[in-house]
């Protein structure tokens, strides 16, 4: 079992359990939280770039916890809703036969019990959060994590028989098919991490294997759980994630006994929430509740739906939120609290995505962007990076180190630099359909990233829409007419016509004299003109080419 941050992990997580939405509590289970690798020899891991991960779940069950049953193509479609992919439909018999290797169509054991498998994103396998589970009553604490030489570490490993040497288990596993890719992690390392009990049984060797002598069977009562990871705040979602889902299964179900984690120099972990007797200690996990006060038009308003606070809050109770309104000042606000289990949920827009995915993102309707489709313009989506050149120098624009977000060690020349502004690839998507019959009409609203010393990020996202018309002609006044009728359809109603929405402009990328600012009232939101011809040399386009860029971020 690992931590999944899809949206369809929540819905479906025993909605029937959840109905009151109070923090899951666990009975029997005990949850230490182990710190960063004792020592500091212990080299860091490295994330790696991995196909997404699958989650296997018996159909059957899975149908029950829902509340209802679906033929394949419904379910496909219930997951598309929530953002994931059923990958594969298999059987707990197929399974077991790819594992030991059987295969004749006969052989094998377990049942016919059909299993679905489902895309998630996952701890992107171990290299930052490992998990080992435990019968509880097989060892004894306090439990201890360690940094010691491969070896001085000796046990019997799960599944097998006679004891290894921790360096002789990675040798051992360079031929196993699902652990020889996880040996990278520590196999470089002067000293391997082990997790010793009271008698110093081995329970763990993490991020490889479990000992065997804790090994969980069908006579387990009460199990422990240890978690170790490189990023505490990763830990803590990946063990109140397993707290959660475990939980279902005990006697008293969602209470949970607490741990308490001692580091070497006796510290407190800076975001330690512990409360009441427990105050001033490492106590895990910690099931915090995160409280939230949200405007209701900050959810309503960008989805484009018109939602009361009656209507938006069993919306949210789906996703697993329990909300409730209070007024402030005539103002309808929506407080919302977020249980442990949905540490996905971090900002008021996470919220707003959730109401979209529950009330169904295909029955929000559908708006014309500003009627740039209606005026035969075709909408294309290009890339949010782009080079260095194309976002400056092919476009004539200067570079002072001020205005774009810089890719480190980005992977691709092509990839160097966050956009400023939808300009190049409009023209590079010009370029490679150079042969398409004239005129070529393409618009695309999308984001541009800015440096802002304002924002707490150090940079700014902002919305912007863009067209382009390339014809034997550069059609200007087709721009033109398209930017007036922009205009039109934003303006304010009981407010003055914009008659002078456009002042001449001086950009090195639009042809002299044949370039306008827009204005909406005294405010600059954009530009528009005729590509000047060294811009359109450096893409590759022989005919004339039309441009306006439009921040409509400015106009809501």
């Amino acid at each position: 079992m690992g931590y999944f941050e899809s949206k369809f992990e929540t819905l479906c997580y025993l909605k029937h359990e959840f109905e009151n939405l109070m923090p899951p509590r666990v009975f029997g289970i005990l949850l230490p939280f182990s710190s960063l690798w004792c020592g500091s020899s212990i080299p860091r891991f490295f994330r790696a770039r991995v196909a997404m991960p699958t989650v296997s779940v018996g159909r059957d069950r899975f149908f029950q916890i829902l509340g209802r049953s679906y033929t394949q193509q419904e379910f496909e479609d219930l997951c598309f809703e929530f953002g994931v992919e059923l990958d594969d439909v298999t059987t707990e018999k197929e399974i077991i036969r790819k594992e030991t290797h059987v295969e004749a169509e006969g052989g094998g054991e377990g049942e016919e019990k059909v299993i679905y498998k489902i895309e998630v994103a996952a701890n992107r396998k171990r290299s930052i959060v490992a998990i080992g589970t435990h019968d509880l009553d097989t060892i004894e604490g306090p439990f201890t994590y360690e940094a010691l030489k491969p070896q001085d570490i000796t046990f019997v490993p799960l599944k097998q028989a006679k004891s290894f040497r921790a360096d002789e288990l990675v040798e051992f596993y360079r031929s196993d098919l699902k652990l020889k890719k996880f040996l990278h992690i520590i196999e470089n390392s002067p000293v391997y991490p082990v997790i010793y009990d009271r008698y110093r049984t081995v329970l763990s060797l993490p991020p490889i294997i479990n000992g065997a002598h804790s090994a969980i069977s069908l006579k387990t009562k009460n199990v422990f759980i240890e978690c170790t990871a490189t990023d505490l705040t990763k830990a803590k979602i990946v063990l109140n994630t397993m707290v959660t889902m475990f939980s279902e299964y005990c006697d008293t179900k969602f209470e949970v006994e607490p741990v308490k984690v001692v580091y070497p120099d006796y510290r407190q972990t800076e975001d330690c929430a512990s409360e009441g007797p427990f105050k001033g200690q490492n106590i895990y996990p910690d099931l915090a509740v995160t409280v939230l006060d949200i405007p209701l038009s900050s959810i309503t308003s960008p989805i484009g739906i018109s939602l009361g606070a009656v209507e938006v809050i069993p919306l949210l109770n789906k996703m697993q939120l329990q909300a409730e309104e209070k007024s402030n000042a005539g103002n309808s606000i929506i407080t919302v609290r977020v249980p442990p289990t949905r540490s996905d949920i971090l900002h008021p827009c996470d919220v707003m995505e959730d109401v979209a995915i529950a009330y169904g993102y295909n029955k929000v309707p559908k708006k014309q962007n500003l009627n740039v489709s209606r005026a035969g313009y075709m909408e294309v989506l290009t890339w949010l990076l782009c080079s260095h050149d194309e976002n400056f120098a092919m476009v004539n624009r200067t570079e002072n180190g001020e205005k774009a977000v810089t890719i480190g060690n980005p992977r691709s020349s092509e990839f160097e630099v966050v956009r400023t502004s939808l300009m190049s690839g409009l023209l590079k998507t010009v370029k490679h359909n150079i042969d398409h019959k004239r005129p070529i009409k393409i618009f695309e609203a999308g984001d541009v990233v800015v440096l802002d010393e304002r924002c707490d990020v150090g940079a700014l996202n902002n919305r912007r829409l863009a067209a382009l018309y390339c014809n034997v002609t550069s059609g200007f006044e087709e721009i033109l007419r398209l930017v007036t009728r922009i205009m039109q359809v934003v303006q304010k109603q009981h407010e003055p016509a914009l008659d002078n929405f456009i002042k001449p402009s001086n950009e090195p990328e639009f042809f002299p004299n044949r370039q306008c600012h827009i204005f909406y009232y005294d405010r600059q939101i954009g530009v528009f003109g005729v590509v000047h011809p060294e811009v359109l040399e450096k893409f590759g386009i022989p005919d004339p080419c039309s441009f306006v860029e439009i921040d409509i971020q400015a106009l809501l």
